[in-house]
């Protein structure tokens, strides 16, 4: 490895080329100890079956009353956050590639498990812009998980639910997909009408069903508790009462876990990647490791994301188990190169890289309030 005298030479492409080198190098040793790891496809597969049928078991135990609901909640969300690094992976097409059915298939799964996200076939190319733009105007992957906004109660609220961080920002989200929109740098009305229909139907059907099943019953419960409170209990039929129990059913082993995943995934991933004054394409400034012990709970259930995933952005290709098995290689060049390590001031700083200039500083309360 290169020395510390060495490394403050280097520019920051250097630095990044030289912790891609030994990240990949780490994995390909770590293959050629465990051939296994070859087999991606079928590793994939796998991990993919083994989820599914744990959030079904979990269901179904829920539903005879062999487990309570929380425990069912959070048990299912722990099997849902392998589903969305599968879906991350799939999306840069790491499990088969030259097998498009097995391929869809897999990303269907993705969706269908993860209700609440968009279309994976949307979020892929979301994905790969933010890659290529991560941290400024067009990046609509973290702009809407709302990197980049002041703290406050108000980004408590978005950050675990998608449709208020539209909500409660409609101009932001307005402005910053219609950016995102013109750098995919359609080449005719038609295709940039297509780009603002898909844009506009991400959401459909799955994510609509969720979040119409998701408030309408966080809006019933209100309703129930309030009556409650209020000493005017509301009577409900058996017909109303069965239904309300199978809605209830519905979110506890569908919905909810997955809001459980979506607030932890959205904290995490919003503070570990620098937004607003980054250098364009420069992967040094685009991420820290965020792996304080506090943060283990959340970490539970995004698969420890914010200390593996600053690794993806330097070597994209590696898979989410071979990036956690080769974490301890990667961090110790990061940590030689400069990348940051449990900046706690991107909070305070609305995730800048730098101490927010006033101008800055009025842009993101602007953003807070709009």
């Amino acid at each position: 490895m290169s020395t510390p005298t060495a490394s403050a030479a280097m520019t920051d492409a250097q630095k990044s080329a030289h912790i891609r080198q030994v990240v990949l190098q780490a994995g390909q040793a770590l293959r050629q100890r465990h051939p296994w790891l070859r087999h991606q496809d079928a590793i994939g597969a796998g991990v993919m079956a083994l989820s599914v049928a744990g959030m079904i078991a979990s269901g179904w135990l829920y539903v005879i009353g062999l487990i309570p609901w929380w425990v069912c909640i959070p048990a299912s969300a722990l099997f849902a956050s392998f589903i969305h690094e599968l879906e991350h992976d799939l999306i840069h097409t790491m499990y088969f590639r030259h097998s498009p059915r097995a391929w869809n298939l897999m990303m269907a799964l993705c969706w269908i498990t993860r209700p609440s996200t968009v279309s994976p076939w949307t979020r892929k190319r979301l994905h790969l812009h933010h890659h290529k733009f991560s941290g400024t105007d067009t990046d609509l992957e973290e702009i809407g998980i709302t990197n980049g906004e002041r703290w406050g109660l108000k980004r408590l609220l978005m950050v675990g639910d998608h449709m208020l961080a539209i909500y409660l920002r409609p101009a932001t989200m307005h402005r910053v997909s219609r950016n995102f929109i013109r750098a995919q740098q359609p080449k005719s009305k038609e295709e940039f009408r297509a780009l603002v229909r898909e844009n506009l139907l991400s959401y459909m059907p799955l994510g609509l069903l969720h979040y119409v099943l998701w408030h309408g019953f966080l809006a019933v419960q209100a309703v129930l508790l309030v009556a409650s409170l209020a000493g005017q209990p509301l009577a409900l039929s058996a017909g109303t009462q069965a239904l309300l129990s199978l809605w209830t059913t519905v979110v506890v082993v569908w919905l909810a876990p997955n809001v459980l995943r979506v607030f932890c995934l959205h904290f995490v991933s919003s503070n570990m990647h620098y937004f607003g004054d980054v250098e364009p394409g420069n992967v040094m400034q685009q991420t820290q490791v965020l792996n304080p012990w506090w943060l283990w709970p959340m970490q539970l259930f995004c698969f420890n994301f914010g200390s593996t995933h600053a690794i993806h952005h330097f070597a994209v290709k590696e898979p989410f188990y071979v990036r956690q098995a080769t974490a301890r290689t990667a961090h110790a060049v990061m940590r030689e190169m400069g990348v940051r390590f449990n900046d706690f001031g991107t909070f305070a700083r609305a995730n800048r890289w730098v101490k927010a200039s006033r101008a800055q500083s009025a842009e993101a309360r602007a953003g807070a309030a709009a």
